[in-house]
C-alpha cells in the first residue's frame, strides 16, 4: 500500500484549472436507500436506489483577475458544468473522476485577523466517470 499526499491533487471546473487556488476538496458519493421490509421480519431490509453526491472545494482568496476562483466560479453559480478531480495528480494511469455538477454556491469569508478564504459547493448531476488517465 502506498500513501498519497493531497498536495498533488489536480482539480478543474468547466475546463478551468483551479488547482493553484484550492487547498481542500471533497467528492462525496452516496445512494438512496429504500425500505423493502415485509411482515415477519425482525429487522429492516433495504435496497439501493439512485446514486447521488456532492463536491466541495475551497482555498485562500486570490484576486487574479481572469483565472482566480471568483472570476471563474461566481459566473457558474446556478449552471451545470464538468468537474474533473485527479486525487493523485496528473499522469498516465492515475485515477480521474469526471462528473457533471450543478454549481450551487460560491462563498467568500473575510475574518478580521486572517486571510480571505473562499468555498464552493456543487451537487452531482450524473454518474461519476472514474477512469485512469491516459
Amino acid at each position: 500500500m502506498a500513501f498519497v499526499h493531497g498536495k498533488d491533487t489536480h482539480i478543474e471546473l468547466d475546463s478551468n484549472d483551479l488547482s493553484a487556488y484550492v487547498n481542500q476538496s471533497e467528492l462525496t458519493r452516496n445512494a438512496d436507500s429504500h425500505d423493502v421490509t415485509t411482515y415477519g421480519k425482525d429487522a429492516h431490509d433495504f435496497e439501493g436506489g439512485l446514486k447521488n453526491g456532492t463536491a466541495t472545494m475551497s482555498g485562500i482568496y486570490d484576486d487574479t483577475a481572469s483565472t482566480g476562483p471568483r472570476a471563474v466560479i461566481e459566473p457558474l453559480v446556478g449552471t451545470k458544468v464538468t468537474l474533473i478531480r485527479q486525487p493523485e495528480g496528473t499522469g498516465s494511469g492515475k485515477p480521474q473522476d469526471s462528473v457533471t455538477v450543478l454549481v450551487q454556491n460560491y462563498v467568500e469569508t473575510n475574518p478580521v485577523a486572517d486571510m480571505v478564504t473562499w468555498s464552493c459547493e456543487m451537487q452531482l448531476s450524473s454518474v461519476i466517470d472514474t477512469t485512469a488517465q491516459v
